[in-house]
């Protein structure tokens, strides 16, 4: 006997509750999205390597060693998108999508990344994703940070979630800092950690957020940003607070909170949980001003956010199947054709619909009593034609009754 093949390591199957979960995330979304009039954009899967490769960086743990990449028949090297907005800024400079500028859009899909499955993390796994490109004002990222409260906040999850921020100040400031830091951590490289001591040459920032204990020692009187902000960076994040603040998002200064890449700019943020355990965050994003030059096109800039829709959901918890709004039962199998019409007509107007046509006549009605909806239509026959008893309460009641004469 053959065995039941499994389902690859570092993937799931999602069903039942947890599926609902899942759904309530996403629609949730669409509906959040809608109000704040961010235009939906679909993605391909995957994209030529060297999209990934620019933006992400070609020594960044994702691009050397989590990435999907394959040759195609032609020879080309293809990848399966690890993230959205490197593909979403190729659309945008190959697509003419520069004349709907500033553009906010948003979407939503499966991502992949080879890296070790945990709590929430799979290697492939479903995010959410918000962009504003073209927009230099700070009101772009208030706009986007106050879409992302909204959403926890429907999703009735932002008990327990906290806005951390940080500014990387403008290209000039973010220089003079990373400068400041190479100094510094250069004169303590003896006791860093392998992974830090090979940051200090390629991304001294990600030093900053470090969870090594070898260097959290030297990480509280690593240099400040806030000792390198030029006037107008200082302003740029007075402005995104003010902003926050006027829009009641409450939010709490996180200094260690980097960008390791150099297109970052100005605002980085997370929205964090601890009930996920150490992998807590769930909201993260930043302004990219960078990134469009990194890709061969012209000074453009940008700030986005990306969910993890796999956490967002276990943070909702389990939801149960929904319950239909109306059960037909047919109870006697000569007005099957009339439970038909009945279900049909039910959904049109837009009630959720069960037809229970099988199975024993007798026990048809016990069925859809154990059901627990909240009105039931039962078809039988009298005097040669299809009689139709509602149970329910008198307004739902009266609604099924004029849909179904």
């Amino acid at each position: 006997m053959s065995k039941t093949p499994q389902a690859i390591r570092g993937t799931q199957d999602i069903f039942g509750a947890e599926a609902e979960a899942f759904a309530h995330v996403v629609e949730t979304f669409e509906r959040v999205r809608r109000l704040y009039r961010f235009r939906r954009v679909e993605m391909p899967v995957f994209e030529k390597t060297e999209v990934f490769a620019r933006s992400l960086g070609e020594t960044t743990d994702v691009v050397s060693k989590e990435m999907y990449s394959f040759e195609d028949r032609g020879g080309e090297s293809l990848t399966l998108r690890p993230e959205f907005t490197a593909g979403i800024a190729r659309a945008y400079l190959t697509d003419g999508w520069r004349q709907y500028a500033p553009l906010k859009v948003a979407t939503h899909g499966p991502l992949f990344r080879y890296e070790r499955p945990q709590k929430g993390r799979y290697r492939q796994f479903h995010q959410l994703d918000a962009e504003v490109i073209g927009a230099a004002e700070p009101q772009a990222d208030v706009e986007l940070l106050a879409m992302a409260d909204q959403l926890l906040k429907e999703l009735g999850i932002a008990d327990g979630v906290t806005l951390q921020l940080n500014t990387l100040g403008d290209g000039d400031s973010r220089e003079a800092w990373r400068a400041a830091l190479v100094d510094y951590f250069a004169a303590h490289r003896a006791q860093l950690s392998e992974d830090s001591q090979d940051r200090l040459k390629r991304n001294p920032l990600r030093i900053l957020d470090s969870k090594d204990p070898r260097d959290r020692a030297f990480v509280a009187d690593a240099p400040k940003i806030d000792d390198y902000l030029s006037g107008e960076a200082q302003d740029f994040f007075g402005a995104v607070t003010t902003g926050l603040d006027a829009a009641g998002v409450a939010w709490t200064r996180e200094p260690s909170l980097v960008r390791g890449l150099d297109y970052y700019r100005h605002t980085a943020f997370e929205f964090v949980t601890d009930r996920l355990g150490a992998q807590g965050t769930v909201i993260g994003g930043g302004r990219y001003d960078g990134l469009m030059e990194s890709l061969g096109g012209p000074a453009t800039p940008a700030v986005g956010w990306a969910a993890g829709i796999e956490r967002l959901a276990m943070l909702v918890g389990e939801r149960g199947d929904s319950v239909a709004d109306v059960v037909v039962v047919v109870e006697d199998d000569a007005q099957f054709a009339r439970g038909i019409e009945a279900v049909t007509a039910l959904r049109r107007e837009g009630l959720s619909a069960e037809l229970v046509a099988s199975g024993s006549p007798r026990k048809r009605f016990d069925k859809a009593v154990k059901m627990g909806v909240g009105a039931i239509a039962s078809i039988s026959t009298a005097d040669g034609a299809a009689k139709i008893s509602v149970r329910a309460d008198d307004t739902l009641a009266a609604r099924i009754e004029s849909l179904l004469r």
